[in-house]
């Protein structure tokens, strides 16, 4: 199959997931024999002069030269069909339009709650937020959802409602991939059609080996900050007999590790590491804790514990809550709440033979769900599906087509 993958990098010096999540995709397909043609696009061409900003504002709305050059990329490649993973705001819903002009079926990953939410996390002051979801997006205008800022987050909340009117993202897209259901509920409340949104959760390239937890320690993967919940998890280690490992930088670091030094708590912050050194700590870690305290996606270090075996301990909030079924593949405690946390990290330590359990059916999982292989397979069934759907399908005429 020839397919168009896009995607609007974040800025290089703080990648995200879902930059890991397009390079991956489109090696997995590349790898099983599928011509890709990439339009990428990346925030680092943003300037910091306010002419440069002013125009990023005004293409993330509409971009003309966005439109233009996938236009001109169409007509030399003929895709079958074209995938994006993010639009905002370099590529921006203009490139919807040029691929339905050329009769391209469009499938959007949902890596986020961009479409829904302004500040894309459906979170404000460190908590969940849903006040927008079915409703207008200019709530978020008077919390400045998106960076702390009212002006940024109008420029958000702008293209939201433009699109809305225009019905871009009801009829241009014809197939959504949601992470979760969990999310998929969520988009289906905020407008989006029920019948265009496929679950389909995120895969592991390889297949990590599988560990013993020899090590004895518990540890943590991810971003050192508030929404992380990694407060409330260094608040749970006082008292706690057990090594704890940190790994991950942030701007919560320098307060973190003064809290662990006034206590006798077993911390120790690892900072920044390679993958092949975080799944070698993982094997050997007697679980992996995810104490987040916003709706995550689908985190990869969620996969790469099913994968290694690694039993998990959770926030019981949104997809965590859904992907991690207790006490099969682990435990969960209230998001939040330090005293739940500690209750569920004794519990575990209490029962090795349950630590084990976990581990096969962990695994087990890993495979029948998680690995290349269901990926490559359930993503085609949806570039599929999109065309089933372009083809059979009414789309109303492009205004100005």
């Amino acid at each position: 199959m020839r397919i168009l993958l896009a995607h609007n990098y974040y800025q290089s010096g703080s990648p995200s997931g879902e930059d890991a999540v397009f390079a991956n995709e489109r090696l997995l397909l590349e790898q099983a024999g599928h011509e890709v043609i990439a339009f990428e696009r990346s925030n680092d061409a943003i300037g910091s002069g306010l002419t440069s900003r002013l125009t990023a504002a005004v293409a993330a709305s509409w971009s003309q030269s966005s439109h233009r050059e996938l236009t001109r990329l169409i007509a030399k490649h003929r895709p079958q069909v074209a995938h994006f993973h993010n639009t905002f705001p370099l590529l921006s819903p203009s490139t919807y339009a040029a691929c339905r002009q050329a009769d391209v079926p469009v499938v959007q990953t949902l890596h986020n709650y961009r479409l829904i939410c302004p500040g894309a996390l459906l979170m404000r002051d460190g908590k969940p937020c849903e006040q927008c979801i079915g409703q207008s997006p200019w709530p978020a205008v008077r919390h400045a959802c998106y960076r702390n800022s009212r002006t940024a987050t109008t420029v958000v909340a702008t293209m939201l409602s433009v699109h809305r009117l225009r019905k871009t993202y009801i009829d241009d897209v014809d197939c959504y991939i949601a992470l979760t259901d969990f999310a998929r509920q969520r988009f289906i409340r905020g407008g989006l059609p029920a019948t265009k949104i496929v679950v389909r959760p995120n895969c592991l390239m390889d297949t990590p080996a599988v560990g013993h937890g020899a090590g004895g320690y518990a540890l943590y993967v991810g971003r050192l900050s508030s929404e992380k919940g990694v407060r409330t998890l260094v608040e749970a280690w006082r008292g706690l007999d057990c090594p704890l490992k940190i790994v991950g930088d942030g701007i919560l670091r320098a307060e973190l590790e003064a809290r662990a030094s006034q206590s006798t708590s077993r911390i120790e912050f690892l900072g920044f590491r390679k993958r092949d050194e975080v799944l070698a700590l993982m094997r050997d870690a007697a679980f992996v804790i995810i104490p987040s305290e916003c709706y995550e996606g689908f985190p990869v270090t969620v996969l790469e514990a099913l994968a290694t075996g690694t039993p998990l301990i959770v926030s019981a909030l949104g997809a965590l809550d859904e992907i991690v079924i207790a006490p099969r593949h682990g435990l969960k405690f209230q998001a939040g709440d330090r005293d739940s946390l500690r209750s569920s990290v004794t519990a575990l330590l209490a029962q090795p033979e349950l630590q084990q359990a976990m581990r096969r059916d962990n695994r087990a999982l890993f495979e029948s769900h998680y690995c290349a292989d269901r990926g490559l397979e359930s993503l085609i069934g949806i570039y599929e599906r999109a065309r089933r759907a372009a083809e059979t399908s009414l789309r109303p005429a492009l205004a100005g087509a």
